[in-house]
């Protein structure tokens, strides 16, 4: 024990003196994590804006229009008399989106002839355009059954019994977990632990190769030539770094957005923690295998950059096909996010991410003795170097 000791004070020391660790683990980091906090600080994409086309001018569209104002995701800037316009200010980037109100729409519908509105999204812009269709079709639906309702009261119709008429059947709808869909309280988590996992592996993966680039091979071995030792000791130094930014995380950075749960610090400290092994066995195992230091560093990050998007947190991974749910798979960060999911955002108990923790126990049980048998070898290999 105090052997380990010694290996895991002096791997602090190289932590806190050497630019490539102190840089991945201490200083990008946080300024990440602000920076992803402050791109989602408005939390909410509101009033985005539409042009509107109306060629009926009637009581009926100009109702409809006033309607969608009220609505907090959409607000008229542009008025319009073609096609043409909303393609030009589309491709200008002034409006995501319009409505057109076809000539002889009010009259039509007196007739009890369809009338067809048309609205226009840009789906370049994928969220704003289904929150600018949600908003649009539920008062524009509204607004139709609104007209029959009109019709059928002043044809005698008792107004309860129209009422059940239009609309025999009413959805109610219910959002949990993030009923505001605000966006700093859905991604900032999400990248601020995927970025997590990209420093811990990338700085894991010089743990073992920089002892020999740095021609400190020697030093560490006249504490031990173990490497079990070597590796438990380095690997304990690195973890203690990692729970100091779950404190910046859990304690500093989610409070300075307002997206801590106290309730929930114990549940992802211990999801956390796995994750933080998973990564560093991944980084040590590629350290231990290679002596090519940028190789190993391309690997780690070629491992690590997409797994945000591979993890499932954007678009689902069963929609995948089936070699990236496979590629998701073999990265910590996809099981990590799944638990995370269930103990942060759900706030459910530990046991829900049982599955999660098992799988990330796995990494670990994996990584760190292919790890230790092939930087044997490499110590081996070393002191036989030495000795001729």
């Amino acid at each position: 024990m105090k052997t380990i000791s010694l290996i895991m004070i002096r791997e602090w020391k190289r932590i806190f003196s050497i630019p490539n660790f102190y840089v991945i683990l201490l200083v990008i980091p946080p300024l990440i994590f602000f920076f992803y906090g402050f791109i989602y600080q408005k939390q909410f994409a509101k009033e985005l804006p539409m042009a509107v086309w109306d060629e009926d001018r009637s009581f009926t569209s100009r109702t409809l229009t006033d309607m969608m104002e009220q609505n907090e995701n959409i607000h008229f800037t542009a008025t319009v008399f073609s096609n043409a316009e909303i393609e030009k200010l589309m491709k200008e980037g002034k409006i995501f989106g319009a409505v057109h109100f076809p000539k002889n729409m009010e009259a039509d519908v007196k007739k009890n002839h369809q009338s067809n509105i048309t609205l226009y999204t840009n789906g370049a812009y994928l969220v704003p355009a289904k929150l600018i269709y949600k908003g649009a079709a539920e008062i524009i639906i509204k607004g139709g059954l609104a007209v029959v309702l009109q019709k059928a009261v002043k044809q005698g119709m008792p107004a309860g019994e129209a009422n059940m008429l239009v609309q025999p059947i009413k959805l109610n709808t219910t959002v949990l977990y993030n009923p505001d869909f605000n966006y700093q309280r859905y991604l900032t988590p999400g990248l601020i632990t995927v970025g997590i996992q990209m420093a811990l592996i990338v700085a894991a993966v010089l743990i073992l190769n920089l002892e020999f680039n740095r021609n400190t091979m020697d030093e560490l071995l006249r504490i031990s030539t173990s490497s079990s030792q070597i590796i438990v000791g380095k690997m304990l130094a690195h973890l203690c770094i990692s729970w100091v930014l779950f404190v910046l995380v859990a304690w500093v950075v989610f409070p300075v957005f307002e997206l801590g749960k106290p309730q929930t610090d114990f549940n992802f400290f211990i999801l956390f923690t796995l994750m933080a092994l998973a990564c560093i066995g991944i980084g040590i195992m590629l350290s231990a295998i290679s002596n090519n230091m940028l190789f190993v560093t391309d690997v780690a990050l070629f491992f690590t950059s997409p797994a945000f998007v591979f993890s499932g947190f954007t678009f689902p991974r069963w929609a995948m096909p089936w070699y990236d749910q496979f590629y998701a798979k073999i990265m910590p960060y996809t099981h990590f996010l799944d638990g995370f999911i269930k103990l942060y955002f759900m706030e459910l108990p530990l046991v829900y991410a049982a599955d999660e923790m098992i799988k990330l126990l796995l990494f670990i049980g994996a990584t760190f003795p292919v790890a230790t048998l092939f930087f044997q070898k490499r110590i081996s290999q070393y002191l036989k170097n030495q000795q001729q």
